[in-house]
């Protein structure tokens, strides 16, 4: 008995295969739209940056400490009264003065002194100065009655005044009596002395000694003003490289510089950093000489970029 395909089942086969085929040319066309999309994009690339490079430059640096400190009589002495009893008749002098070993600061009322023939003689007693110097601090009145023992000048000896410098007993152990120094004080006046003496322990509580410094010229200088120094403790010049402070980055503690390589492209690349002298820095480690660095600009660039280079 032959079987035979009704019309709507046929009709039913016909929309299927024609769906099929039709979802697969679709995906056909989607497939080969898609890749010829892709291969139409052009290619994303940064342009290249100018830039100036530099190389180490060897120079000669004097290795250096450089601390804060104040400036301090170079010894102050304080003059005081021997007797009690007596009135200050007058003053002749007062604080900043200058005076000369011998001049009269204080004369006293009259008093009565037993001579060796044992008569009474009238005499006025005085207070004269120990010594050269400068006046600074006064306490004596007139009219007032001296006690013995009561200060009533202090004068620093010689008008000469120091730098006392404050240091951590490592820095202390770099000085050396007789290391030259510099010291900056009020405007920019810098004065250059030498150390006379370094103190052989430390505060155990600020963990601080000090060193004191000469000052030879001292004119103008106010005992008690803040002050900045400079030792120089290499004992002369050394030989060491360096780069513009332009050139080093950092990011934390790291220090790091970008090294133009053949292809023009530039490399991060660590380095060890030693003292600042002007606006240049010294490279103790991590590059060669002939090796050449973004000078400026580095901040601009991220590893890889494509440099162009030019001179001058």
């Amino acid at each position: 008995m032959r079987t035979k395909t009704t019309p709507s089942l046929n009709n039913r086969l016909i929309f299927k295969i024609a769906l099929s085929g039709l979802m697969l040319a679709g995906g056909s066309v989607w497939l080969i739209g898609n890749s010829k999309a892709e291969q139409a994009a052009p290619a994303v690339s940064r342009p290249a940056l100018t830039v100036r490079t530099t190389m180490l430059h060897e120079e000669k640096w004097a290795r250096t400490l450089t601390v804060n400190g104040s400036i301090v009589p170079w010894q102050e002495a304080i003059i005081s009264a021997q007797v009690q009893g007596l009135r200050i008749a007058d003053v002749k002098v007062s604080i900043g003065d200058h005076v000369q070993q011998g001049d009269v600061l204080v004369t006293l009322d009259n008093f009565a002194s037993s001579s060796e023939d044992g008569s009474t003689r009238s005499a006025q007693g005085r207070i004269v100065a120990p010594d050269d110097g400068v006046i600074s601090a006064a306490n004596a009145n007139s009219g007032s009655m001296l006690q013995s023992g009561t200060e009533l000048f202090r004068l620093i000896r010689k008008g000469r005044l120091e730098w006392r410098a404050e240091l951590t007993a490592e820095e202390l152990m770099l000085l050396r009596k007789g290391m030259p120094a510099e010291v900056t004080v009020g405007e920019s006046r810098v004065i250059r002395g030498a150390v006379r003496a370094i103190s052989p322990s430390v505060n155990m509580q600020t963990r601080y000694g000090y060193a004191l410094v000469t000052l030879p010229d001292s004119a103008g200088v106010i005992a008690g003003a803040f002050a900045r120094g400079t030792f120089d403790i290499s004992g002369g010049r050394r030989t060491l490289q360096s780069l513009p402070q332009s050139a080093v980055m950092r990011r934390g503690v790291m220090a790091y510089v970008l090294v133009v390589g053949a292809d023009s492209r530039v490399r991060e690349r660590p380095v060890k950093t030693g003292q600042r002298f002007g606006d240049h820095i010294e490279i103790r480690q991590g590059l060669k000489p002939n090796e050449q660095v973004v000078e400026s600009g580095g901040s601009f660039l991220t590893e890889g970029d494509v440099v162009r280079i030019v001179k001058g």
